[in-house]
């Protein structure tokens, strides 16, 4: 009866795996309550001899009847067997289920609907994996739905799985796969012994050394899986370690999970209560929207973020960030130190709302900085009740500087669409730019068409910015909110060939004393697009003011009749200040030296980027070199100790003394004389050959002078080293010295003289000696697996027959 309950664990430990789509644990204890169903069943139906054909129907409607009696209660005849109202009231939570999986992004709440098709999820994979392994005999092909069980938060997450978990979900397939090799084993029936032995049980098929073997390559299959990904750098951006983050998988792991921000920012402008988020300051006391998403990719339905990377370099406490990605020499920037403190009363927060683009930010915690989008998040900790410092270089470009800019997109995802989008949305954005001469100008016009000319109005009432919403807002609707309003002038800017981007934050919120106040209702979304030489840049397609999002602002730069320079875009004519400078020309302000830790991320600093990846691969061999040296130095420092304990030993002849009397001369004499033989022994171990366990001292020294011609010195040294050896075991009394070093070096040369150079290095390099050590004390780890195996919860029946 082990292959079921076998067959039971190996389940469970694979779906011990799906921890990271979950926020609750209501689906690991329904799921707990289906393995015990199936796993009990399937025991059961062992032990009785239940056709096989018979199994998985009666564990299938096993499964229904626990999950009416645990889903549908209210519904069942004695709260256990299922009725009509019952398995109606299954469809509705299975189709809550889908619904609830389509709207939440992972960590998903732990909803009936969703708990109810994890639990039905994992009673099938349960079901089949008895059937290959226990009914069909085909331990091997049960790993086929486990795999499948095991991809799906390989699938919706982009994050690999923590290698604990990893572990836990492989020994339970291992385990699998040794269970059925120890049935089948026991099925060869008899051994035939020639000697009969009286130990209990010794007329079963021997399966020790096969057992011992497939664990072994069980274990060694597990390490590598796990070490090697973590030592090879560049096979993904967090190795199973957990170095690194990516969005996807729930807290409490080394990834961090994305919300999804679009439908969070309705439901903050939807809520009545405006309750403050963050309040800040500001050196040049100026409002700033302060970014938390940026979100890149669109699918036709949503807008969603690329995977993230935050390495450990990539932490902001290790110092300014590298300049904003896209921004010229010759454009001007404005420098701000800015001060925020968020409120304690936020909802759980990962990513820091923040100014764009920041160079210096000091926060508490291990914040990482994704280089390519500037967010910054954490995997551990949280913004609610953080204060914290940012500094920015704002870039001032002027008009004519814009109107010469390219568009080339730093990466193809920023122009990338769906093709399924409405190609009247297309000819929409070309009719609406065509006056514009450059990129720039089309850039200003569609925000002009958004905010001015094309009849939008705001409204709260209308939601989505999918294909279909996307089309209604454009080309005949035209009432939404800043979802619709930033995401439609996006798409339509990368059909005219402008890279474009959405962000998810706040706007710069209103006065209120001496600082500025965002709350709830500030939530926003905005497009930023991209220009060649300034970066990305903010524009502000949502109507402002009573009738619109209330502190939304249009940037100065964005605006057709703007002037061309402005003092804050102009290095000759700006204001000179503490916080601001400029990039495009001119000595930089000098500063203060007291200021300079203030104003660290005001000044040029170079950040190393990092090891290139030639270094971390360079780095990654050197370490799987020395890890292959280990085994050489080991042997090298063996040796080392015993000749010191031989040279004391051999210092000179001492009184011989009957055995069991001993001296302190005696002592050292005799624990030299067993560390030479052992030398002797390492030595004829590395070089291939060892001596026969039968062989005695006399015997070895014997043969080896026979076999290999030793000269006399060599001859008699062996012997020395051999007759000592054999006096300290047989002798009534301990010998008087022991055999010195130059006696054991004289025999070491002159049995590598006759070895290969091949032979001889392979004994320098991978000592067989140290190395069937590490084998033993290996074999003595993976013995514990045979004890806890012998462990018996009752005792056999005297017959010694047990039942399987």
């Amino acid at each position: 009866m082990r292959l079921p309950i076998a067959a039971g664990l190996a389940t469970g430990s694979v779906a011990l795996t799906l921890y990271s789509l979950f926020d609750g644990g209501a689906w690991f204890w329904a799921g707990v309550g289906t393995l015990l169903v199936t796993t009990t069943a399937a025991t059961l139906a062992s032990r009785f001899a239940v056709p096989r054909w018979a199994v998985p129907p009666v564990l299938l409607l096993l499964v229904g009847v626990y999950l009416s009696a645990t889903f549908a209660k209210q519904e069942t005849w004695a709260w256990v067997v299922p009725t009509k109202a019952s398995v109606l009231r299954l469809g509705e939570l299975f189709a809550e289920g889908f619904a609830d999986i389509q709207r939440f992004a992972a960590p998903v709440p732990t909803e009936p609907g969703i708990t109810l098709l994890t639990a039905s999820g994992i009673g099938l994979i349960a079901v089949l994996v008895d059937l290959f392994a226990v009914r069909l005999r085909r331990a091997a092909l049960a790993g086929l739905p486990l795999l499948g069980l095991f991809t799906v938060p390989a699938a919706v997450l982009t994050e690999p799985v923590a290698w604990p978990a990893f572990v836990i979900a492989a020994i339970g397939y291992v385990g699998l796969l040794v269970a059925d090799s120890r049935e089948r084993l026991s099925h060869w029936g008899r051994a035939v012994l020639v000697r009969r032995s009286r130990t209990a049980g010794a007329d079963k098929a021997d399966s020790g050394r096969l057992a011992l073997s497939g664990k072994r390559i069980g274990a060694t299959a597990i390490t590598l899986a796990i070490v090697v990904p973590a030592l090879i750098p560049a096979l993904s951006p967090d190795p199973l370690f957990g170095f690194g983050v990516g969005n996807g998988s729930g807290r409490g792991g080394s990834s961090i999970g994305i919300p999804d921000a679009i439908a969070k920012l309705s439901g903050q402008l939807a809520q009545q209560e405006n309750a403050t988020v963050l309040t800040y300051t500001s050196a040049d006391d100026q409002p700033r929207y302060l970014r938390i998403y940026s979100l890149d990719v669109f699918d036709g339905l949503k807008w969603t973020v690329s995977p993230l990377r935050g390495r450990p370099e990539d932490r902001v406490s290790e110092g300014p960030l590298p300049p904003p990605p896209g921004l010229g020499p010759g454009v001007a920037t404005n420098r701000v130190e800015s001060r925020i403190s968020v409120s304690d009363d936020i909802d759980s927060l990962l990513f820091l709302p923040l100014p764009y683009p920041a160079i210096q930010v000091d926060a508490d915690g291990d914040w990482r900085a994704d280089q390519a989008s500037r967010m910054v998040f954490s995997t551990k900790d949280e913004a609610a009740g953080l204060d914290y410092r940012v500094v920015v270089t704002e870039p001032k470009p002027t008009h004519a500087q814009l109107e010469v800019m390219g568009t080339q997109p730093p990466d193809a995802r920023f122009v990338a669409l769906p093709e399924q989008l409405d190609p009247k949305i297309k000819a929409m954005a070309e009719r609406v730019t065509s006056e514009g001469g450059t990129q720039y100008e089309k850039a200003v016009l569609l925000q002009e068409w958004f905010t001015k000319s094309g009849g939008f109005t705001y409204s709260l009432r209308t939601k989505g910015s999918g294909g279909d919403a996307l089309s209604r807002f454009i080309l005949s609707g035209r009432a939404g909110y800043c979802e619709q309003f930033a995401s439609a002038m996006a798409v339509m800017a990368r059909m005219i060939g402008i890279p474009a981007r959405v962000s998810i934050g706040y706007t710069g919120g209103t006065k209120v004393g001496d600082s500025w106040s965002v709350r709830t209702h500030d939530a926003h979304a905005w497009p930023e697009l991209y220009f060649e030489g300034a970066g990305w840049l903010r524009f502000e397609p949502t109507p402002a003011g009573g009738a619109g999002q209330g502190t939304a602002r249009v940037p100065d730069y964005s605006l057709p009749l703007a002037p061309e320079a402005t003092p804050s875009a102009d290095p000759s004519t700006g204001p000179s200040s503490e916080d601001d400078d400029t990039t495009g020309g001119g000595a930089p302000v000098r500063r203060n030296p007291r200021d300079f830790d203030r104003d660290l991320g005001a000044l040029p600093v170079t950040v190393d980027p990092g090891l290139p990846v030639s270094a971390k691969v360079g780095m990654g061999m050197a370490a799987v070199l020395l890890l292959a040296l280990v085994p050489a130095v080991a042997r090298s420092l063996v040796r080392r100790r015993r000749r010191t304990l031989i040279r004391r030993g051999a210092a000179g002849p001492v009184p011989t003394a009957p055995r069991g009397e001993h001296s302190a001369a005696t002592a050292g004499a005799s624990t030299a004389i067993r560390a030479a033989w052992a030398e002797l022994c390492d030595t004829l171990t590395d070089l291939g050959m060892a001596r026969e366990p039968s062989e005695s001292p006399r015997a070895l020294a014997r043969r080896l002078a026979e076999m290999y011609e030793f000269d006399a010195e060599t001859g008699a040294a062996v012997t020395s080293i051999a007759t000592a050896e054999e006096r300290m075991r047989y002798a009534p009394s301990l010998p008087a010295t022991g055999p010195g070093t130059d006696e054991l070096r004289r025999v070491r040369r002159a049995l590598t003289a006759t070895m290969s150079r091949k032979r001889r290095v392979g004994a320098v390099l991978a000592p067989r000696s140290t190395l069937l050590r590490l084998r033993a004390a290996g074999t003595g780890v993976l013995d514990v697996f045979d004890r806890l195996e012998g462990v018996r919860l009752w005792p056999l029946s005297r017959s010694g027959a047990g039942t399987r």
